[in-house]
């Protein structure tokens, strides 16, 4: 009889399941109540005394043997059956993955990217650490020109004539330099100024710089194209100009547009005007376009500039620019419908 044990112990052992009904019939067989296991231990006590132990312990490595492959095979049908139904199951729901945003200054960019492309601009970058004719001399603005204190200025110690840009005009000088006319496109960047931060001032932030170049532009082209602009990114076609200063337009107006007092916020934002600036323009300096190679006397030429932080913060209700830097997730996070 214990040679008979032996042989289902190694039955067992080499037992195989493609099936849990195979897994339970296997069980049922030799662990079950009718089962091999049940009818040896009623064979126990008419084994002679001298056998019992060996006996036993041969009854008890076939119930070892059987519990632990009925253990296995159900793990392994159980495991094939969970890969099955992760990966074989297509109608099953995918990983929930966590979808990013974009930042509210690639929103706001990308838009007025997109408004002048419809309008033939097409878009320049240039270098943020720049030299000092790219952003001032060829601009109008010679060594000790009392305008350069009007763009506190980050200069790289080792070198006086190297700084990070105080704006993007130095992109359309550098695309003056190698593009002739006619000439139309927006440069769109980071700068920099060395100003104290607030919750209304940065040490740096971005601008967008448009340039129109070509024989008989006049100041009503400008104003025609800042019309468009404004009614396209706000709905706002009610704008004007009024006269101001930079040296290197000539005429030089700030821009205007007239936001409406329908609510508290726009009571706030416009200081009970109505009236809302957003940009500075004028017509490119003859002394610019000579600078960089254009033939004032054939060529004119339209230039204006606008922070796309601020108009972020006007679309969005946002009270602090140092949001926009500071890359909270609680903040991010509620751009996550937007394009």
């Amino acid at each position: 009889m214990i040679d008979k044990i032996k042989e289902l112990i190694a039955e067992a052992d080499a037992f195989k399941a493609q099936s849990k009904e195979e897994v339970e019939a296997f069980r049922i067989k030799y662990l079950g109540s009718k089962g091999h296991l049940r009818a040896f231990y009623g064979e126990l006590k008419n084994v002679a005394n001298d056998q019992k132990r060996e006996f036993g312990q041969i009854i008890n490595e076939l119930k070892t043997t059987a519990e632990a492959k009925v253990n296995t095979l159900k793990e392994a049908l159980e495991s094939e059956e969970e890969d099955k139904g992760i990966y074989g199951d297509l109608s099953r729901p995918s990983e929930p993955i966590a979808l990013g945003a974009r930042h509210p200054i690639s929103i706001v960019k990308n838009e007025i990217i997109d408004i002048f492309s419809r309008i033939g601009f097409n878009v320049s970058e240039g270098p943020e650490i720049e030299d000092d004719w790219h952003n001032f001399t060829a601009l109008n603005l010679p060594e000790y020109h009392p305008a350069r204190d009007m763009q506190d200025t980050f200069f790289i110690q080792t070198d006086p004539d190297i700084l990070l840009r105080t704006h993007t005009s130095s992109v359309q000088v550098r695309y003056m330099e190698n593009n002739q006319p006619p000439i139309r496109t927006i440069s769109p960047g980071r700068v920099y100024r060395n100003e104290a931060i607030s919750a209304r001032a940065h040490c740096f932030f971005h601008q967008v710089e448009g340039l129109y170049i070509d024989k008989d532009v006049s100041f009503a082209d400008l104003k025609q194209t800042l019309q468009y602009f404004t009614t396209e990114m706000f709905g706002k076609s009610k704008i004007r100009l009024r006269p101001s200063y930079f040296p290197f337009t000539e005429p030089s107006a700030e821009v205007d547009v007239y936001w409406g007092l329908e609510t508290e916020t726009d009571y706030k934002i416009t200081k009970g005007t109505g009236w809302l600036e957003i940009m500075g323009c004028g017509m490119v300096d003859p002394n610019v376009l000579e600078n960089c190679g254009i033939d004032s006397k054939v060529y004119s030429g339209f230039a204006f500039g606008m922070g796309i932080d601020r108009i972020a913060m006007l679309l969005n209700q946002i009270s602090d620019i140092r949001l926009l830097s500071e890359n909270d997730v609680r903040f991010l996070e509620q751009f996550k419908s937007s394009l």
